[in-house]
């Protein structure tokens, strides 16, 4: 099913910050404030989200912590560092019961996080769902990327370094709506070539190490494979570490995902070929931003918004993504 998406230019125009404030949590001092109004340095805003220990999420705390120096504001990144929900919704709940709390933005791993959601709502703290979306939740708007325009683009690439013909594994973790979405992203890009097969989906658990097996098992399955399309960070690196290991290294073509430095570092070195960069500090970035103009910035779309069941923001933002490869690697590099 397509999703209407806003364009990011189309979202109210960010403020120039000019005075300093010392954002809580990752948020570091910055300029806050804006020719628009002052600085709001007792609001604040959190995400919450899960697997903080891995490398993609460095961009996440980046884009919270650019909202608070921008916008004037209090911002915190909380939550646990492995895939743990119940300690996720835990830190949610935890999050509510802060001072000044003016919005959350959640990343919608798991339908196991749509009644804590509904509470924050509930108790008037709006939530802004980013990365991945729960849009059954009471949420008010989703901010992230256009998880099947991803899929197509890296099903794209792969059949171009495939030159159209050969068999095809994709690697993921079942059960997320955001990477089911890139796997069928795949499917279609890959149907438009009848010389791929895509012969198995392989679970990554979301591990590198689960995934170097899982692609070492595959190519025993497999002999012939030709090409791995993985639709999260760890299936990248694993199915690079199973490749290399197997001695195929340039033989099974890779289009990993997302732009971490090891990753970046395998291209360099031609065990993958490619990876999909998602903008990733957009999404808390504009999140923040939905959620400040809401408790700051009425627009009045209907004489009386509340009474007409009208948000005033927009609820999909597609934050897109990049095809990152030898010509443009370097640009990416964390120093």
């Amino acid at each position: 099913m397509k999703k209407l998406l806003v364009p990011l230019a189309l979202l109210a125009v960010v403020m120039v910050a000019t005075s300093v404030v010392k954002n809580r949590g990752n948020a570091a001092a910055g300029p806050a404030g804006s020719a628009a109004g002052p600085a709001h340095r007792d609001q604040l805003y959190v995400e919450v989200s899960a697997l903080g220990n891995l490398d993609y999420f460095y961009d996440h705390k980046l884009g919270m912590k650019l909202a608070g120096e921008h916008f004037g504001v209090a911002t915190e990144y909380v939550g646990p560092a492995a895939f743990d929900m119940t300690a996720m919704v835990t830190a949610l709940e935890q999050a509510l019961a802060k001072p000044n709390l003016k919005g959350l933005v959640v990343v919608g791993f798991e339908d196991t996080l749509i009644p804590a959601i509904d509470k924050a709502v509930a108790q008037g703290v709006p939530v802004v769902t980013v990365d991945a979306d729960l849009p059954q939740s009471k949420r008010i708007a989703f901010v992230g990327t256009g998880n099947h325009q991803a899929g197509l683009a890296g099903g794209r690439k792969l059949a171009e370094l495939l030159g159209g013909r050969g068999k095809v594994a994709l690697m993921t973790k079942p059960g997320q709506s955001n990477l089911e979405e890139r796997v069928q992203g795949y499917r279609d890009a890959l149907a438009d070539s009848p010389g791929i097969t895509v012969v198995q989906v392989a679970d990554t658990r979301s591990d590198q190490n689960v995934a170097a097996q899982a692609a070492s098992a595959l190519m025993e399955k497999y002999p012939d494979l030709a090409g791995i399309g993985c639709v999260e960070a760890a299936g990248g690196q694993g199915a690079a570490t199973a490749v290399r290991e197997a001695g195929r290294a340039g033989q099974v073509r890779i289009v990993a995902m997302d732009r971490g430095n090891e990753i970046l570092k395998l291209i360099d070195e031609g065990v993958v070929d490619a990876s999909v960069a998602q903008q990733t500090a957009l999404m808390p970035y504009y999140a923040v931003q939905i959620l400040y103009n809401l408790a700051n910035r009425d627009v009045a779309i209907t004489t009386d918004n509340a009474k007409a069941g009208v948000a005033g923001v927009p609820t999909l933002v597609d934050t897109g993504v990049i095809i990152v490869d030898r010509s443009n690697y370097q640009f990416y590099l964390r120093q």
